[in-house]
């Protein structure tokens, strides 16, 4: 992994030393706007997330409780390993009375279907990238068309949602029913539409022109592939060398590996920042009772 993503920079960066200081004109407007939508696919996802916990027979948790939490348990994200964001969000519902279980079980499955959104958003990408891409894309789409099919039966959906929930070592919630499952898709692809919005307002900032559809794509791709990467903490290196592969055929290589780095310090920004406020004033409750008391 290591080599590809050196082998994907390495032109990248003979095409950035070529290029002249005109080359980059910079648009304030849709680089604020991208940091504004960016935010907001956050606290929709956190939003997302506090209504999965009511739907699964948690308490009710409005915005000014699940957005802190949630942003605050993102930051396990940059740990190896994929559980600690969701043990620091189950960590952290406990203090508003919501079961272990419960919160663990709606991130799991927030996760779940974030994962299969931005999939079906990223096999564009896939599909028109050099070989062997193409069939990984055909492959995913396949799957998701099976997928989606076959969750359709209650019978199908009880064994597939038992099987992810084994594999991410969380409690089965009972009484799920495909048409619950088909809704929070439905609530995961809206969250990914908003951050593909976000990285295109970004990419039209640094003064490239890529259509919305193939850098949302190209994104959501990435993020897909740099989440399976267990090792690298919130996929850093391989999210962006694969953002990188499938960028550089529409803007060139140089650009694609600035857009690759800009990017990674844009996501980790908007998402860290925030966090550490909430953290350190103690909104929605994150914080026990005498943290941070001199």
């Amino acid at each position: 992994m290591t080599w590809f993503i050196v082998s994907r920079l390495g032109p990248g960066v003979e095409e950035l030393r070529a290029m002249g200081p005109g080359t980059w004109r910079l648009s304030s407007v849709p680089l604020s706007a991208s940091v504004v939508v960016l935010l907001a696919g956050y606290f929709m996802s956190a939003a997302i997330w506090g209504r999965i916990v009511s739907d699964l027979g948690g308490p009710s948790l409005n915005s000014r409780v699940a957005v802190p939490m949630f942003m605050a348990a993102n930051l396990g994200r940059y740990l190896p390993g994929k559980l600690w964001q969701i043990a620091g969000l189950a960590a952290l519902a406990r203090r508003h009375d919501v079961p272990v279980a419960t919160a663990t079980a709606a991130a799991v499955v927030g996760h779940g279907t974030g994962l299969v959104a931005a999939t079906a958003l990223g096999t564009f990408a896939l599909l028109s990238s050099p070989d062997p891409y193409p069939f990984w894309g055909t492959a995913a789409l396949a799957a998701l068309g099976v997928g989606l099919m076959a969750a359709m039966f209650p019978a199908v959906h009880r064994r597939v949602l038992g099987a992810w929930f084994r594999l991410a070592r969380a409690e089965e919630p009972q009484g799920l029913g495909p048409g619950q499952g088909i809704r929070w898709l439905l609530m995961a692809l809206a969250s990914w539409l908003v951050y593909a919005l976000a990285f295109t307002l970004l990419v039209t900032g640094l003064g490239l022109s890529v259509t919305p559809w193939v850098a949302g794509s190209a994104f959501a791709a990435a993020y897909v592939l740099g989440y399976l990467m267990i090792f690298a903490p919130a996929g850093l290196g391989p999210r962006e060398g694969f953002l990188i592969l499938f960028l550089a055929p529409h803007v060139g290589g140089g650009a694609a590996g600035l857009i690759a780095v800009v990017a990674r310090v844009w996501t980790t920004t908007v998402e860290v920042v925030p966090a550490g406020l909430f953290w350190l004033t103690g909104a929605g409750g994150i914080r026990g009772r005498g943290e941070g008391d001199g």
